[in-house]
C-alpha cells in the first residue's frame, strides 16, 4: 500500500476532531459494511457514511449465486469471455460466506441446498450444456442432468422440463438478518457508521481526502467508493470514469407453505428465482424490471413485471398456483460490465473502489475482504488484476 501524501492518513491517536479519520468508507451495504469492518479491525479509525437511500443490500432477495446466471448470457454476451474467466470467485464467495456466519454466531438463515437452472427445450438444453461446459473449464463444479433425473429430485416442477443444470454450491440467506448482524459487527469494532449522510463531492489537498457531505465535511487519507449504483457520480467528482448504472428489479414473497423446495431454482432462458425461506415463505425474482425515475428515484412496481413474474413461477412450479402474495417491492441492482471493480485508482493513491460485479450481494464480503488485503500489502485470495478500477480510463 502507498503510504505518501494523502494515503498516510490520520492515525488514531493523531486525531484532533471527529471529522478526521484514517479512511472513509462511503456506503453502508453489504460490501461498504464488510470494508469498514474489515478495515477496523486492522486498528484503522474508520468511518463509514450512507445516504440511507436506494441500496440493493437492503432490497436483496438472498440468492447466494455460482453457476453463471442466464440474464448474464441474455443481457452481456459480448463479455462472456473475460466474465468466463472470473466465475471461479463465486464458489469462493459462497465459501466466505458461510466463514463468516461461523465468525458472526447468530442466526443469518444461511442454507446451502444447490441450484438448478432449468431447461423447458431442446435450444435451452443445448444452451445449459454449454454453460455447464464453460463453467467446469473455468473452476465451478456444476453438472448437467437429464428430465427423469431432474424430477426425481425435484417432484414440485412442471412435468415438461428438459433438463438442468445443477450446483451443489448455491444457497440462499436472509439480507435483513445478516445485514443487521453485520451492522452491529462493524459498530462494536469500533468504526463509525453515519446514516443518512449524503455525499456530495471529494476533494484532495496536499494532506488528505476531504469527503464534502450536505451538512460538513471529513477529512481522511484513503477513501473507499463502495456505494454501488451511486458509486460512478461518486468518483467522477474526482475526474474517475466508473459506468456503474442502477438496474431497478421486482421482487414477491407468498405466505407460508409447507417446506418443499431446498434449493435455488433459475431459468435458462427467462428471468427467474424461486426459492423457499426458512419460514416456509417462498420468495420469487429473478430480474423483472421496475421503474426509477427522478432526481433520487424510489422504484417502483410495474403490473406487467408483477404479472409476469408470477405466471413464469407458477408455470416452473404448479404449486404455487395456491400461494397468496403477501408482499411486493423494488431494489436496485448495481451493473457495470459484469465484472467486479476492487483495487486503487493508480492516478489517485488512496483511492479505492469497491464494486462486486454481477451477483453482487454474493460477492460483497469476499470483494471486501480482497480490497482490505490488498490494501494493507498481502497477497489476496484471489486474483485482482481483471478488476482493476483503471480499465475504464481516467476520464468520464
Amino acid at each position: 500500500m502507498t503510504t505518501d501524501g494523502p494515503t498516510s492518513g490520520f492515525p488514531s491517536a493523531a486525531r484532533t476532531t471527529d471529522s478526521e479519520f484514517d479512511t472513509v468508507v462511503i456506503g453502508g451495504g453489504i460490501t461498504g459494511m464488510c470494508v469498514s469492518w474489515f478495515l477496523a479491525q486492522e486498528g484503522a479509525a474508520v468511518v463509514c457514511v450512507d445516504d440511507g437511500g436506494n441500496a440493493g443490500s437492503g432490497a436483496n432477495a438472498g440468492s447466494l449465486h455460482v453457476q453463471m446466471q442466464s440474464r448474464v448470457l441474455r443481457l452481456f454476451p459480448q463479455r462472456m469471455p473475460d466474465y468466463e474467466k472470473t466465475v471461479a470467485i463465486y464458489p469462493r464467495a459462497v465459501d466466505f460466506w458461510q466463514r463468516l456466519a461461523a465468525e458472526l454466531g447468530e442466526d443469518i438463515d444461511l442454507r446451502i441446498g444447490g441450484g438448478l437452472m432449468i431447461a423447458q427445450s431442446d435450444a435451452e438444453v443445448r444452451l445449459l450444456q454449454r454453460k455447464c461446459a464453460a463453467e467446469t473449464r473455468n473452476g465451478v463444479d456444476s453438472a448437467f442432468i437429464g428430465a427423469s433425473e431432474l424430477l426425481s429430485i425435484a417432484p414440485y416442477l412442471h412435468s415438461g422440463v428438459r433438463g438442468a443444470v445443477y450446483c451443489a454450491a448455491e444457497g440462499q440467506l436472509n439480507p435483513l438478518l445478516a445485514n443487521a448482524v453485520i451492522r452491529r459487527r462493524l459498530r462494536r469494532s469500533g468504526a463509525q457508521l453515519r446514516e443518512r449522510e449524503t455525499v456530495l463531492r471529494i476533494d484532495r489537498d496536499a494532506r488528505a481526502y476531504r469527503v464534502i457531505l450536505a451538512g460538513g465535511e471529513i477529512r481522511a487519507g484513503r477513501v473507499v467508493i463502495a456505494a454501488g449504483a451511486g458509486s460512478g457520480p461518486i468518483a467522477a467528482t474526482l475526474g474517475l470514469r466508473l459506468p456503474t448504472r442502477a438496474e431497478p428489479l421486482h421482487m414477491n414473497v407468498t405466505e407460508a407453505t409447507t417446506p418443499f423446495l431446498d434449493g435455488l431454482l433459475q431459468h435458462a432462458a427467462q428471468p427467474i428465482t424461486v426459492k423457499q425461506l426458512h419460514s416456509g415463505q417462498v420468495l420469487v425474482g429473478g430480474g423483472w424490471p421496475a421503474r426509477a425515475s427522478g432526481a433520487a428515484p424510489v422504484p417502483e412496481i410495474l403490473r406487467a413485471s408483477l404479472t409476469g413474474n408470477l405466471r413464469l413461477a407458477q408455470a416452473l412450479v404448479p404449486r404455487l398456483a395456491g400461494l397468496q402474495v403477501l408482499r411486493c417491492w423494488a431494489g436496485v441492482n448495481p451493473t457495470i460490465d459484469l465484472l467486479s471493480v476492487l483495487g486503487e485508482v493508480t492516478s489517485l493513491p488512496g483511492v479505492f473502489i469497491a464494486v462486486p460485479g454481477d451477483a453482487g450481494y454474493t460477492l460483497g464480503p469476499y470483494c471486501a475482504r480482497l480490497l482490505v488485503d490488498s490494501m494493507y500489502g498481502r497477497r489476496p485470495d484471489f486474483p485482482l488484476e481483471n478488476f482493476s478500477p483503471m480499465r475504464f480510463g481516467d476520464r468520464p
